[in-house]
């Protein structure tokens, strides 16, 4: 029976068209979205089939993956005046589905995340370019450590000490990624042409600048015997870390809502970001990733920030790739 809470074909549409928009590890984009069997909320799936499993044996980037999926879901029901009730591992760790929202209920307010994230969702992308050098204003650094933290997760700006250090650890774990012939040959199969993803080829070019010493994973359009020339990277990046006290599948989840609402927020406020993911996809490197100052703590991301290029659009599955519809 259809009810004014009843989500329609249209609904459904637009909230995996946003689902489907978040950053995920090599653009693997590993979800599917189900609606609930009486219609009133959505389920977000993991698709272990576009699992980045040499690089992320765990899930973690996986999973972090669907948490920014699941925040652009909350987004887009707030946008169809909805309120997103989320329960996340309903069914407890490695089952399956991973989170469901219950959109039965109207939006109690209008922007439910102090400002109108619905058009950043298509807006954000991430920018691998060079940044200007200026530096991102105290208030909105105050407002995007709030936004983390409103989602269980700690945002913190590193000091210069801190960004020369993490960016060390990213160019090590860069090296050693580089040298591994099983994580470059996954690399490779992720970003090269894909039919589901509008027939666009990608490549993986890696560009650091000698004199900023970033280590920057670049992926464009390009074939694969094109160079692309060196560019000049701000001298000291403005760098961020995203901090979990618990390294469970839940913390994945929260990081990833956490860093797809610093990233919509920073995008309405025209500020540009990229992740660095070199050093986390290693053990070893992540642990020493963590300020010893801090105390015992689980680094899941490192953002760089500032002003720039938006940087361009990458390749999307199609809406009925990623949404099963009930049948008829």
């Amino acid at each position: 029976m259809t009810t004014e809470t009843t989500l329609t074909t249209a609904d459904l549409h637009l909230l995996a068209e946003a689902g489907g928009l978040a950053p995920s590890l090599h653009n693997s984009q590993p979800w599917r979205f189900r609606p609930t069997s009486d219609l009133h909320g959505l389920e977000v799936h993991a698709d272990p089939g576009r699992a980045v499993r040499a690089a992320d044996p765990e899930g973690r980037a996986l999973h972090i993956s669907l948490g920014a999926a699941l925040f652009n879901l909350r987004v887009a029901a707030a946008h169809l005046g909805r309120e997103a009730a989320v329960r996340l591992l309903p069914a407890g760790e490695d089952a399956q589905p991973c989170a469901v929202l219950d959109l039965s209920a109207p939006a109690r307010t209008p922007q439910p995340f102090g400002a109108d994230l619905y058009p950043a969702i298509a807006g954000r992308h991430s920018s691998r370019q060079p940044f200007t050098n200026r530096d991102v204003p105290e208030a909105l650094v105050a407002d995007l450590i709030t936004a983390a933290r409103d989602e269980g997760v700690t945002l913190t700006m590193l000091e210069e000490a801190e960004v020369r250090r993490v960016l060390a650890l990213t160019s090590e774990a860069e090296a050693r990624i580089a040298a591994d012939v099983v994580r470059e040959a996954e690399t490779r199969r992720w970003l090269r042409l894909e039919p589901s993803c509008d027939g666009i080829p990608l490549e993986a070019l890696g560009s650091h600048d000698r004199d900023a010493r970033i280590p920057m994973r670049s992926f464009t359009g390009h074939p694969p015997h094109h160079t692309t020339p060196a560019a000049r990277f701000e001298a000291l990046p403005q760098l961020a870390t995203l901090i979990t006290l618990f390294d469970s599948q839940a913390d994945w989840l929260r990081t990833g809502q956490a860093m797809e609402r610093v990233w919509l927020l920073a995008t309405v406020h025209g500020l540009r970001a990229s992740v660095l993911h070199q050093a986390v996809e290693i053990p070893d490197t992540r642990w020493r990733l963590r300020d010893p100052a801090e105390g015992p703590a689980h680094v899941q991301l490192v953002l760089r920030l500032g002003y720039g290029p938006p940087g361009t659009a990458s390749p999307r599955r199609h809406v009925e790739d990623i949404l099963d519809l009930p049948e008829r």
